[in-house]
């Protein structure tokens, strides 16, 4: 066998094995599905899970190819690995696989026990069994191996029962028994395994023994789950008792105690919180913490919990379990202590006459009657602490757990856990246990979108689920639809009287009425998270009082705090306060919230949009008028551009809701102070829709001049995006636009964007003819910065028009101008194009100083394309000079920066690069794939340029071993070059004449 995966990782035979992390977790995957394609986004997630980095597509072509190559080592087919647009895939015969030959030997092992040879049945079960080296794919963690791997595991348990039944059916129970014991061991909630050890031990005559083998798994039935063996294991150990395997009697057992049960019925379909139940049963049995405050929002699942945990606890607390609710939070008043023991003792059997009048007498009869018992109280509902701690027996013997909305302060016995919300896997089940596990099972996409819907709150999907269990005819889809946004969830997240809607009234209702207002308030945040500088803005309170009114929230679990500082609503706690604020009363209050927050966001994003930004843009941004809070803008904008990147996702919601409730300035405003950050970290969708939105705002206020603004800036995105197209067609609006209003300086700046975006759309005539115009425009000296800004565009133009003279002349001229700005960027920029314009012309050393000077100074100023730019170029020198392993890695670090600013034609550049890197380095397969690769993204981009470069790559690869399609691609290259009248086109015209 060549590779194995029943054990750790072998490949070739013996005990070679693949070392390095990222190609051990990639062939896994590939072997544990052989002969189908893995997508991309599969792999990509097996490797890095939750945290793909952006060149993560790169990255695993890397591993592929490196696997290819530790094939080709070990005499393996390199072609092994095949490569599929979805993705990639492994080739093996079922006899090359050990999971392949342990199926086979299972099948045949079935069908001779079927017909009815169970010696050979044997031989079979046990050559697979022989397969296994030790858990599959041991030693990978990622976790989508892993569950599979898991899997794996699972057959192999079960395989081994089967051959157990065998054995013991041909007389083998001694053979078996030392086995059975280590899986017993391994495996402790294996009821089929556990069944198999007290069947071998009654065999040799160890009855007793069998029966401290049921006994121990019924204790860990107990301690792990809360529920008694299944009925074919207590049959079985019945069965022992009666003598029915054995000779021997039963020996007579002590009668049992019957405690005192006052708890509700616990919920049957309880899901989850399986690690929360093991540790709190830790702490209470283990460590002695026998006093635990179970806090949670509205529908977390707090009484469930606490009523399964305490049924779970009946094994060391057996006297007495008892339940209260003590009305904290409910339609009621609070039950005060008396009241509450009243109860307890009734519970208990307490008769009425021994119960005084004095309530110093009823709490002491209370701690006495627990004193002689050991109990499991559980406090359920609690309004507060001072509620809680007279009913707290005196004695360790006894265990109580409180529920509470709140965090319960100045209970110094108590350890608190606070709730969180399930986990999504946990979720799905509850649906599925609610709802009915077939309707789920056939929709897991909407089954999976319902609970995300419900904010994944336990007492959210019960009640969905219960719509959907009394109505038999709907699809999962219909009430993920009915949830989805645009419509009201709370309105449909309800069941008779119950509804999460009125959970969280009565939460509300137990906090102040500024605490409300600020509750209130958060509902217009549009972000995932907010600070308490965020509430004082809403407020417009004083900072340390809105701090206050956070923290009450957080207490009552009407906010979260997910870290230090920054705090979160649940998704349905915010469509509560929405429709609070929604209240026609309450329309005054929502408008002027609104307007603080966007002034808050805007007066912040605008003063680090002036410090971040130079030059010309500068003028664009909004001249504000001083802020109505001028402490908090001040102290948002000291944190530059981690403000950006923290409340990304929020504004870009944030300039949405500025539109559709009319305030457009703000709109328009809003989204261009965020342009820079946008457009230097990559977040160009981002970009996109905040000024389209803010296009149409500026449209509909009839403000020519914001519009062409916020058009200006669009272009720049659909520029980074290979979006030639649209970005030229957006210019020349710009264009047109700033010449109808009479602003000349405005048009330079938007003829030097123009001359940019046809040199991307590799029109470089026009670029330079736009340049020209801009420069006819321009006044100097005085807009120096302007001038050289139009030359950096010019020069690029005519450089990739391969008019090198001519770029040489204008980078020159670009130079001495960038000399005389205060910003440092015009320099980085004329050094690098002169840089790339020696290397153009054959002056390799001058341009190696050059570019060296220039990376230094565009990682200095920050510019992430001009770094990848100028690296690509070092890389292509490098592969000149014949060391191609080099340029492959500054090519590769040329890529991560262009995939991290988001620029796809710069990507297609970059990877055509890879590519003839990787060709010089004889691996023509992964040079193949990558041109490829590019040609569909460079053609889907509209960059024409890469898709040419693109074609002669391919041709380059398939020279040798397919000529005739190399002499076809070589000739679409060719054709391509010339209409763009590219330097290119001569290099391309030598290799297609090489080609015949």
């Amino acid at each position: 066998m060549r590779f194995g995966i029943l054990g750790p990782l072998r490949v070739g035979g013996g005990e070679t094995t693949v070392t390095a992390g990222r190609d051990r977790t990639v062939l896994a995957l590939l072997l544990l599905r052989p002969g189908r394609v893995v997508p991309v986004e599969e792999l990509i997630d097996a490797v890095w899970e939750e945290r793909p980095p952006a060149t993560a597509r790169t990255q695993l072509q890397i591993c592929v190819s490196r696997l290819r190559q530790r094939f080709a080592a070990l005499g393996l087919p390199a072609e092994s690995i095949v490569t599929d647009p979805a993705g990639y895939g492994i080739r093996v015969d079922a006899s090359d696989l050990d999971v392949g030959v342990f199926a086979r030997e299972v099948d045949a092992a079935r069908a001779a026990l079927a017909g009815g040879r169970p010696a050979e049945a044997r031989r079979h079960y046990r050559t697979a069994l022989g397969l296994w080296r030790g858990p599959a794919l041991g030693g990978i963690a990622s976790r989508s191996v892993r569950r599979r791997a898991q899997a794996l595991d699972e057959q192999r348990l079960a395989v081994l029962e089967e051959c157990v039944d065998v054995e013991l059916r041909l007389g083998q129970a001694a053979d078996v028994l030392d086995e059975l014991v280590e899986s017993v061991e391994r495996h402790p909630l294996r009821e089929r395994t556990r069944g198999q050890l007290m069947l071998a031990l009654t065999a040799l005559g160890r009855q007793a023994d069998a029966l401290a083998v049921y006994r121990e798994g019924r204790r860990i039935h107990a301690d792990e789950l809360g529920i008694e063996p299944g009925p074919a294991l207590q049959e079985l150990h019945q069965r022992v008792l009666a003598g029915d395997l054995t000779t021997s009697g039963p020996k007579a057992l002590p009668a049992a105690v019957v405690p005192v049960r006052s708890l509700p019925r616990a919920i049957s379909d309880f899901t989850g919180r399986q690690q929360t139940v093991a540790r709190l049963v830790k702490e209470i049995v283990e460590d002695e913490a026998r006093v635990q405050l179970i806090d949670g929002m509205a529908g977390s699942g707090k009484t469930t919990l606490a009523v399964h945990l305490a049924s779970a606890l009946g094994e060391w607390f057996s006297d007495a379990q008892l339940y209260i609710d003590l009305h904290g939070h409910s339609d009621r008043p609070p039950l005060t202590p008396v009241a509450a023991v009243a109860t307890l003792l009734r519970q208990l059997g307490v008769a009425p006459e021994r119960t005084p009048l004095d309530v110093d007498d009823w709490l002491a009869v209370w701690r006495i009657e627990l004193a002689r018992r050991r109990a499991v109280v559980v406090l359920d509902n609690a309004a507060s602490a001072e509620q809680v701690a007279p009913l707290l027996p005196s004695g360790a013997e006894n265990v109580v757990l409180v529920t509470s909305r709140r965090r319960l302060f100045g209970l110094d016995d108590g350890r608190p856990s606070s709730l969180p919300v399930l986990d999504a896997d946990e979720a799905v089940e509850l649906l599925a246990r609610v709802a009915g596990g077939d309707r789920v099972a056939a929709e897991p996409a909407a089954a999976a979108e319902v609970v995300r819907r419900c904010g994944y709150l336990p007492l959210a999907i019960r009640l969905a689920g219960a719509r959907l269990a009394h109505r038999p005819r709907w699809r999962i889809a219909d009430l993920a639809e009915r949830l989805s946004a645009g419509r009201d969830p709370l309105a449909e997240l309800g069941a008779g009287e119950r509804s999460v809607g009125q959970a969280f009234a009565l939460s509300y209702a137990q906090v102040a009425p500024p605490v409300q207002r600020l509750f209130r308030l958060l509902g217009l945040h549009t972000g995932a998270r907010f600070d308490n500088r965020v509430a004082a803005a809403l407020t417009d309170l004083p900072l340390a009082e809105a701090q206050d009114l956070l923290d009450d929230l957080v207490d009552a679990h009407l906010a979260e705090e997910v870290e230090p500082g920054r705090y979160r609503l649940h998704d349905l706690l915010r469509e509560y306060a929405r429709r609070l604020l929604a209240e026609p009363e309450r329309s005054d209050e929502r408008r002027v919230g609104l307007e603080l927050l966007l002034d808050h966001h805007l007066h912040v994003a605008t003063a680090i949009a002036r410090r971040l930004e130079a030059g010309p843009s500068i003028q664009t941004l909004a001249r504000m008028p001083a802020p109505r809070r001028p402490d908090l803008v001040t102290a948002c904008a000291g944190q530059g551009a981690a403000w950006f990147d923290e409340h990304r996702s929020g504004v870009t919601a944030l300039v949405r809701v500025a539109e559709n409730e009319g305030f457009l300035r703000h709109c328009w405003q809003l989204a261009r102070a965020f342009w820079w950050s946008n457009y230097t970290g990559g977040h160009l969708d981002e970009l996109v829709e905040t000024h389209q939105v803010a296009r149409r705002a500026a449209d509909a206020l009839r403000d020519d001049e914001a519009s062409a603004i916020t058009m200006n800036y669009l272009a720049s995105a659909y520029y980074r995006q290979g979006r030639v197209i649209e970005a030229t067609q957006v210019m020349e609006a710009v264009v047109d636009r700033y010449r109808r209003l009479g602003q000349r300086r405005e048009t330079v700046h938007a003829l030097c964007n123009l001359a940019a975006a046809y040199a991307c759309a590799d029109d470089y005539r026009r670029g330079v003819e736009s340049a020209e115009a801009a420069l006819r425009l321009a006044r100097l000296p005085e807009e120096t910065e302007q001038a050289a800004n139009l030359l950096n565009n010019q020069s690029i133009a005519l450089l990739l028009w391969g008019r090198y003279d001519e770029a040489l002349r204008t980078s020159r001229y670009h130079l001495l101008l960038a000399r005389q700005c205060s910003d440092p960027r015009p320099m980085a920029n004329a050094v690098a194009h002169l840089g790339m314009i020696r290397h153009r012309m054959g002056d390799r050393e001058p341009a190696r100083r050059l570019l060296r000077i220039a990376v230094n100074l565009k990682r200095r100023v920050g510019n992430r394309f001009g770094e990848a730019e100028l690296l690509n170029e070092i890389g292509v020198m490098a592969r000149e000079d014949g060391r191609p392993v080099a340029a492959a890695g500054r090519h590769r670090e040329a890529l991560v920066a262009m995939i991290e600013i988001g620029d796809r034609t710069g990507q297609c550049a970059s990877r055509n690069l890879l590519a003839r890197a990787l060709l010089d380095q004889g691996d023509a397969a992964s040079a193949l794939d990558l041109h490829r690769r590019v040609l569909a993204d460079a053609t889907r981009v509209g960059a024409r340029y890469e898709q040419a470069r693109a074609l002669e790559g391919i041709a380059r690869c398939l020279r040798h071993s397919d000529p005739a399609q190399a002499r076809t691609y070589a000739g679409r290259a060719l054709a391509l070059f010339q209409q763009l009248e590219s330097p290119d086109q001569r290099q391309t015209a030598e290799l297609l004449a090489e080609l015949g």
